[in-house]
């Protein structure tokens, strides 16, 4: 759910100005305030607001499967506009509001951003797919990937009202880009604070099979290259996929890399494979953990019942921003999140356990993963859910973070692979 007090603007402008209320989604008429925003959302998948009536909601949604395009021909082309969406976080104007974003440092919360993202990216989804002879939308739309999201500025003002826009601007035949962009008037403009990417996916309403979306036609180059973008970022994902230290060995440069780390460390007293020896201004990978557990309750819960991925963010984002705070030892800035990848859902009532790595370091750049995996405590198993990725940057520099084992290794090389995807040119 996006975070109280949002509001949804309308006008007839362009496209890069244009406020568009999600394809009919919400009413016609005044900007509504979050509640009207989230009793819709309920509306359109049919769910409830109360927790104990779920089972019979999403039960009931079964019966939409009916509703399901037999393939992606039968619906209906859209264009970028159709899925335009203007959205403004006043928290210049509404003090209790501002209350939810504050840090104790006085700058907004991040993980907070991170929530409104996710949630703003399914309804620019929904308004894709929108269908006005449709009570209910059949559809179970989730996030499946944070591709990249990017800073253009360090400081988000906790006193200055944010705006967000977005509209899809590619799909597959199950699949959706989505991107966005968050501005903050300051000084008399709305300045750029961050870009956006989310892939969502498509689902039936039991939310086990991949369903068809409308195609989307762009209209005018500038359309043409966003679409264009779309497909070569589709490309780069399957290039990353197909190279992932997990499925093949490193590069000849990469081996170069942990030799050189392995000769680094060597106890030259001894001159033994198994002595090693810490290099001045460095730490083990191993003392570079931050790890953390949390019960996934009900209040948390999606439109669908599952755990909220905007939460699972947050929490992650924090985890990892402790982490680089206690490594750095001062308090880090965002540069960058990349290739978060939803694996599987959390259940409510899961045990989520978080565990932070920092996996590479560069002068005053620290690469942290995230790991948050689900735990069941009857049957002792554990399954990965999530693997977050986020680069920041110190005031000052910070110790080089040497690995140990093979393992730790391969986490340097890849922690290396997003922070040069990220930081280098």
């Amino acid at each position: 759910m996006l975070s109280p007090r949002f509001l949804l603007l309308r006008s007839a402008a362009s496209l890069t100005s244009r406020s568009f209320c999600t394809g009919g989604v919400l009413k016609q008429g005044k900007a509504p305030d979050m509640a009207e925003v989230r009793n819709r959302l309920r509306e359109i998948v049919g769910a409830s607001t109360n927790w104990s009536d779920h089972q019979q909601a999403m039960s009931e949604r079964m019966s939409l499967s009916n509703m399901l395009a037999k393939s992606q021909n039968d619906l209906p082309v859209k264009r970028m506009m159709d899925s335009y969406l203007e959205v403004h976080l006043p928290l210049g104007s509404e003090p209790l509001l501002r209350e939810k974003y504050l840090t104790f440092h006085n700058t907004v919360r991040f993980g907070r951003i991170l929530e409104d993202l996710d949630s703003l990216a399914v309804l620019i989804s929904y308004s894709h797919t929108y269908n006005e002879t449709l009570k209910r939308s059949p559809l179970s739309i989730v996030t499946a990937l944070v591709d990249k999201i990017d800073m253009r500025q360090h400081i988000i003002y906790p006193d200055c009202d944010i705006k967000f826009t977005g509209h899809v601007t590619w799909v597959g035949k199950t699949s959706i880009e989505a991107k966005m962009h968050m501005s903050q008037f300051h000084d008399g403009a709305y300045s750029p604070v961050l870009d956006a990417t989310f892939v969502m996916v498509a689902r039936d309403p039991e939310n086990k099979r991949a369903a068809f979306v409308n195609p989307l036609k762009p209209e005018g180059p500038e359309e043409e290259k966003l679409f264009q973008e779309g497909e070569a970022n589709k490309v780069r994902r399957v290039d990353l996929s197909t190279a992932s230290l997990l499925k093949v060995a490193p590069t000849d440069e990469e081996r170069m890399i942990v030799h050189s780390l392995f000769l680094n460390t060597l106890d030259t007293k001894t001159v033994s494979f198994r002595s090693r020896v810490l290099p001045p201004n460095s730490a083990w990978m191993e003392d570079a953990k931050v790890k953390g557990l949390e019960i996934c309750h009900p209040q948390e819960r999606n439109i669908f019942n599952r755990i909220f991925g905007g939460f699972l963010m947050r929490k992650a984002y924090e985890l990892g921003w402790a982490n680089a705070c206690s490594y750095g030892g001062c308090r880090p800035s965002l540069v960058a999140v990349d290739d978060i990848l939803f694996q599987k859902p959390v259940e409510i009532g899961s045990l989520l356990l978080l565990s932070s790595q920092v996996c590479y370091t560069q002068g005053n750049h620290i690469q942290v993963r995230v790991h948050s995996e689900v735990f069941d405590p009857l049957t002792r198993q554990h399954n990965t859910t999530n693997v977050f990725h986020f680069t920041f940057v110190s005031d000052r520099d910070v110790p080089n973070i040497i690995p140990m084992t093979y393992g730790e290794s391969m986490l340097y090389l890849d922690g290396k692979r997003h922070f040069n995807q990220t930081v280098q040119p």
